[in-house]
């Protein structure tokens, strides 16, 4: 089967996605992308762009037989501005975010039409992608809500409409090596994500305030993409840790990154607001032990339904608990590994490496075709 992909804005994980998808599927594909720069004029301006290029594939002898588009294009939008022999192809839309439960960091900021934009191109899509349940469950609980503050003619009907094309299909995770032994020295903590409030670093840095009250050894590896708006906790962090940084800052190349996830102990998170969660399963998948909120994806990630030993995984959300942890690795992990015997690495991850979800993405999208 011949797959058109479309992706608006091709970067992070948007890009990692799209790409080893693509690499690792039995069928063909032919990505058309545009670059990671301006995130709301890709969303506005992507279908009539990509309807252009999908026109001049076909004059190439280049007929698709699916179409395949993150959430950051308006499906709707292109499926009429596309030529026929495209638009009335099945279409598949995945959702790595969407825009009506994307955080803000005041309400009154959220541009609805952004909003409106997922609604009408989940609309036009013959099936509807989300890359965790928790994601699935939120996006069309805060339709509901969403459309019943509208002043007239709310169409709540379309929230089971697209329920009914909705299903999961995780991201992929690549393959990380976990080191043979650990390198001498005191517990080495791991901090990952994106420089901003909704990753709550605060949270972070008063639970590491704590451990360093308390005489705990340990080294810091904060880590990143940052951006001219970032929180000011994390300047004041930099000058009050100096002494147990690692590794600060965005890794400019994928083995920097990788060898930062590698030489951690315990990688944490203290996320208010997040989708899946990669970088915490491909820390895991290079040996970092996981201490991360009872919130949000984690629980379904990490299988804390399925396996009682996954309990370990996760604090109360207060700086205290995740501090006390924190505190509980650090005196073991000169001892032998963090992981018990019931659970390694491999148990959590291995699901989620791309070249087992290969099949089932595949089988998914014949049985849509």
């Amino acid at each position: 089967m011949n797959i058109l992909a479309l992706e608006p804005y091709y970067g992070g994980s948007h890009k990692a996605f799209i790409d080893s998808l693509s690499k690792v599927s039995e069928n063909t594909w032919t990505v058309l992308t545009l670059p990671a720069h301006k995130w709301k004029w890709r969303m506005r301006h992507s279908a009539i762009t990509f309807a252009r290029l999908a026109a001049e594939q076909l004059k190439k002898g280049q007929a698709p037989d699916m179409v395949f588009c993150s959430d950051m294009l308006n499906l709707a939008e292109f499926a009429a501005l596309a030529p026929v022999e495209i638009s009335g192809l099945q279409k598949v839309i995945y959702f790595h975010e969407n825009q009506l439960t994307y955080p803000v960091r005041v309400e009154d900021e959220r541009d609805y039409q952004f909003a409106m934009t997922n609604l009408t191109s989940a609309l036009a899509a013959d099936a509807v992608w989300f890359n965790s349940k928790f994601h699935m469950k939120s996006f069309l609980e805060a339709l509901t809500k969403f459309l019943k503050s509208m002043p007239d003619f709310q169409p709540l009907e379309v929230t089971e409409i697209i329920r009914a094309k909705s299903s999961v299909h995780p991201p992929g995770i690549a393959d990380l090596t976990v080191l043979p032994e650990r390198e001498p020295g005191p517990v080495r903590i791991l901090w990952a994500a994106r420089w901003e409030h909704d990753k709550n670093p605060e949270l972070f840095f008063e639970a590491i305030e704590i451990l360093k009250a308390n005489e705990v050894q340990f080294k810091l590896s904060v880590i990143g993409q940052s951006f001219r708006d970032r929180p000011e906790v994390f300047s004041k962090a930099h000058h009050r840790f100096a002494d147990h940084i690692d590794h600060w800052g965005y890794q400019k190349t994928r083995p920097d990154y990788e060898r930062v996830l590698q030489q951690s102990d315990v990688i944490v998170s203290t996320a208010n607001h997040e989708f899946f969660g990669i970088s915490v399963l491909e820390a895991i998948a290079a040996g970092a032990y996981p201490l991360v909120p009872n919130r949000l994806s984690y629980p379904e990630i990490l299988g804390l339904a399925q396996n009682e030993n996954a309990e370990q995984f996760f604090y109360n959300g207060s700086p205290a608990d995740l501090a006390h942890k924190l505190g509980r690795l650090a005196a073991r992990v000169d001892k032998g590994g963090l992981f018990p015997a019931a659970i390694n690495p491999a148990i959590l991850t291995d699901r989620f490496k791309w070249n087992n979800l290969a099949h089932s993405y595949d089988r998914a999208l014949e049985q849509i075709r």
